[in-house]
């Protein structure tokens, strides 16, 4: 194990193999490449030729370091092959029984100090390596598609693993221009073990049908800032492939929300497996195809839906940052705003936020001076909700406080005019238990922005059993014209983004809870794996801790699932006042400002 890894075989060139064997030949290594099928083996050839091909166009590579690199990549189609590496790098089906044989085929084959990985995402490294002569040189190497772009690369460590051959490994990773993250052996590891979890629970919302699959998707992308949204994700992966994997981790875990919804394995029985097939949760224009092309689900637009009413005015209750900037918004889509708040300093307060807010959008050359004036001079601020009066949508963006927003809708329902639309921006409580505070419920709908309005592009536009057609079509328009994306959901806890976002973020705590990883290597399998914009506890002590326990304990009462129950180190951190960023430490420490 103390030789250098300067020939590396792969077993199984499909795409992860095949990306596997161009990161390394690229980086100098001779590579062995493995594949019982002439064809796929062809398909790997040509794919090295055309990914250095582009290199030379796009000046990363010289026409001679191309050449090496082709040069140091031979295919076979016998095991025997492998014989002369010190690293085998397995990537067959995820079956115990293939990759076992493999395995045992290599002790035959392989020199005793030559190091055999696994790239499973799925299976038990130490059930694995049980297999083996010498389960010591035996782990787990689990690179992260498209392995020549992904950053990630998770070392999985057995029981019975050798730590040099681990150091080794991490070593080549490194020498790739990899994150290598030390993990231990369970199904999923980091960041399948978050990822999967999340997908799953995507795929049973769109199962209930809570929510369309382009309104799941879209919430995911523009709500948190993913590159993908779970169930183009889910096809691009592979259907049956999800499944294989949260089968493995229910099977450890037996948590429910680990098992698999049952839309993937009708999915997969009926061939539907994703992008491979040409049909998932969406359909494609071939097989293997990226372009997604109309089906009989996709939302086409409906002459015969209820028209709206009438939004000339808006007014908005609230002094804080979320009424600030949702103000700000519809002042600049040209709307007469009326921002109240308790007692007139505190409205002018939140002006004086929005004209500030305007001033850097100026700066930064978002924003003419013009359009800046022209905003601020169509916003009044008021000190009481009686300037509501005239206005033709009535947003609250206060405390989320139940009993709160129930006595400002009582009060709304009184100064608001008849067929004013009443909105509330609430992220977690009943929309309906607060339109019941009113005498009008069919005109109450939730209108749920994202911090900071004036940048994100997602209202969730919660309906309850009681809101009327034409509200419903209101706030869309509004949305539109606002150049907001809206997303219809149902009036249940957390409502698409928090529904899925918080158990996710829940569960990495409980991976530290367990020691199976640290923050650091989380977050870092997130944001490189994932392609996250930030890691769980990143965003958890940006969020406030406070406030996800809020919303995690919401969702647990909402659905009873043991697994959504908060992490208790959450409750613990929230108990002792570490809240995150704004009180300087959370699961991280911050400098005081």
């Amino acid at each position: 194990m103390d030789t250098p890894l300067s020939t590396i075989a792969v077993v199984g060139l499909g795409t992860m193999g095949t990306g596997i064997a161009e990161v390394l030949a690229r980086a100098g290594h001779e590579v062995i490449g493995i594949d019982t099928s002439d064809e796929a083996a062809r398909r790997a050839v040509a794919a090295l030729e055309a990914a250095t091909a582009r290199a030379v166009r796009r000046e990363r590579i010289t026409e001679e370091e191309r050449g090496d690199a082709l040069a140091r990549f031979r295919t076979f189609a016998d095991l025997r092959a492998a014989a002369e590496a010190e690293l085998v790098i397995e990537v067959v089906p995820e079956s115990y029984e293939i990759k076992q044989q493999v395995f045992r085929d290599l002790d035959a084959i392989v020199s005793p100090t030559a190091i055999l990985a696994t790239g499973t995402n799925a299976l038990s490294v130490t059930r694995l390596a049980a297999e083996s002569l010498h389960p010591e040189r035996v782990l787990g190497l689990h690179f992260f598609n498209p392995a020549p772009a992904m950053k990630l690369v998770e070392v999985v460590s057995s029981v019975l693993t050798a730590p040099p051959a681990v150091e080794a490994v991490t070593a080549l990773a490194r020498s790739l221009g990899k994150e290598p993250v030390a993990v231990g052996d369970r199904p999923g590891f980091v960041a399948d073990g978050l990822l999967f979890g999340y997908l799953n629970q995507a795929a049973a919302m769109y199962e209930a049908n809570y929510a369309s699959r382009e309104d799941i998707d879209a919430a995911m992308k523009l709500g948190c800032g993913l590159p993908m949204g779970p169930l183009a994700l889910l096809d691009l992966i592979g259907i049956d492939t999800a499944r294989t994997v949260l089968e493995a981790m229910y099977a450890e875990s037996r948590d429910r929300l680990h098992a698999p919804a049952p839309v993937l394995r009708q999915l997969s029985e009926a061939g539907l497996t994703g992008r491979k097939s040409g049909r998932g949760f969406y359909t494609y224009e071939a097989p293997g195809s990226p372009a997604v092309v109309p089906d009989a689900l996709t939302p086409r637009d409906d002459a015969a839906a209820a028209a709206g009413r009438t939004v000339r005015s808006v007014g908005v209750a609230g002094s804080g940052t979320m009424a600030s900037g949702i103000a700000e918004v519809f002042a600049k889509a040209g709307y007469d705003v009326v921002l109240a708040a308790r007692g007139q300093e505190k409205a002018d307060i939140a002006k004086g936020r929005i004209a500030k807010s305007l001033e850097r959008s100026v700066t930064k050359g978002r924003l003419t001076a013009e359009a800046r004036d022209a905003a601020l001079a169509r916003i009044t601020a008021a000190g009481s909700l009686d300037a509501f009066a005239d206005v033709d949508l009535a947003v609250e963006a206060v405390a989320e406080d139940l009993a709160v927003k129930q006595q400002l809708f009582g009060t709304m329902d009184k100064v608001c005019r008849p067929g004013a639309v009443l909105a509330t921006t609430t992220s977690s409580l009943p929309v309906v238990a607060i339109a019941r505070a009113t005498s009008r419920p069919e005109d109450v709908i939730g209108m749920h922005f994202f911090n900071p309005a004036p940048a994100m592009k997602l209202v969730e536009v919660v309906r309850t059993v009681l809101t009327a057609d034409d509200v419903h079509a209101t706030v869309r328009e509004v949305c539109g014209k606002v150049r907001k994306h809206p997303v219809d959901c149902g009036d249940r806890a957390g409502f698409i983004v928090n529904a899925l976002l918080f158990p996710y973020l829940n569960n990495a705590i409980k991976m530290v809870e367990e020691h199976y990883a640290t923050l650091d290597d989380i977050d870092a399998a997130m944001k490189l794996g994932g392609g996250y914009p930030m890691g769980p506890f990143e965003l958890l002590d940006v969020v406030g801790l406070d406030v996800s326990l809020a919303i995690e304990k919401v969702l647990h009462s909402e659905f009873r699932d043991p697994g959504l129950a908060p992490a208790p180190l959450l409750e613990h951190l929230v108990a002792a006042g570490c809240l995150g960023r704004k009180t300087g430490r959370g699961f991280r420490e911050y400098a005081r400002r």
